[in-house]
């Protein structure tokens, strides 16, 4: 019905949802409110301060005055802002038996604006947080419980539905492949996106395959194996990985070392040329 799609009787586009991200920056007065400062209008070079209204506190108040639409507010890397400064006060309001209209609804006074503050029930928060970045801190445990934890696992199937391929290379089952390898050498939390093979939807020549491998998929695992060429070889294969020049004599000739043959010996490797690599390569991955 209209009345449950993002249209109002005019036929105009109702946005119920808010989208934004956390980073180190975001504050208290962002998503709730805070003290902000404005200029005079009738005087540039005076400024003045008023308390304005964050970013949940508006959605709260949208969702407040239409309680049979549901809103959602989306929140991206919501692992990397300081959660337990962010939300305050919310940590305990959003609990769903706290919220507006249920049995143990619960309200604050909020420190700036000194008015009575609850969050409606058809208000839905949605966070998304990358498990293998390991360079942020994870939830707060209190904000953890309130949370249904959902995981989004690499989906070989989406490809194989939007009909995402490259000539003779079966993409869904590249991406399996190269999960499952390397699921096996670190852990699931590694595994490649699916998202990274939908630039072929519009562009499914062997270029744009290799462009997604040199821009994207090789970087990544360079990073994931600390440039370990080895392990690289095992989820990729020959085609991706070959060997140096490492025959000629690199040593300085004039300082004596014990060891000096096993080191001349140590095999070095580099990756080859993504760009040359035909598709029989990116086949070989898999076949």
């Amino acid at each position: 019905e209209k009345s449950q799609n993002l249209e109002n009787l005019k036929g105009e586009s109702i946005k119920r949802y808010e989208f934004t991200t956390f980073h180190q920056s975001f504050s208290y007065e962002d998503f709730i409110e805070g003290i902000k400062p404005v200029m005079d209008e009738e005087n540039n070079s005076e400024v003045g301060y008023e308390i304005q209204d964050g970013l949940f506190k508006k959605i709260s108040a949208k969702a407040r005055k239409n309680p049979d639409q549901q809103y959602a507010l989306f929140i991206d890397e919501i692992n990397r802002g300081n959660v337990a400064n962010i939300f305050g006060e919310l940590i305990t309001l959003i609990e769903p038996d706290k919220r507006e209209g249920e049995e143990n609804e619960l309200s604050v006074v909020l420190p700036y604006s000194k008015k009575p503050f609850s969050v409606p029930k058809n208000l839905d928060i949605i966070g998304t947080m990358n498990t293998a970045d390991r360079s942020v801190e994870a939830l707060d445990t209190a904000l953890r419980r309130r949370f249904s934890f959902i995981e989004m696992k690499p989906n070989s199937k989406v490809l194989k539905d939007e009909n995402i391929s490259c000539g003779r290379v079966d993409i869904p089952k590249l991406l399996d492949t190269i999960n499952l390898r390397i699921e096996k050498l670190l852990d699931k939390d590694h595994c490649i996106g699916h998202s990274y093979f939908f630039k072929l939807k519009k562009d499914s020549s062997l270029k744009m395959l290799q462009r997604i491998f040199n821009d994207n998929i090789i970087p990544l695992l360079q990073e994931y194996f600390y440039g370990d060429f080895g392990k690289i070889g095992l989820v990729l294969g020959n085609a991706f990985i070959e060997e140096s020049n490492t025959n000629i004599d690199v040593f300085h000739k004039g300082f004596n070392y014990e060891d000096v043959d096993l080191l001349s010996d140590r095999k070095v490797y580099k990756f080859s040329d993504v760009n040359k690599l035909s598709e029989k390569d990116f086949i070989s991955i898999y076949g």
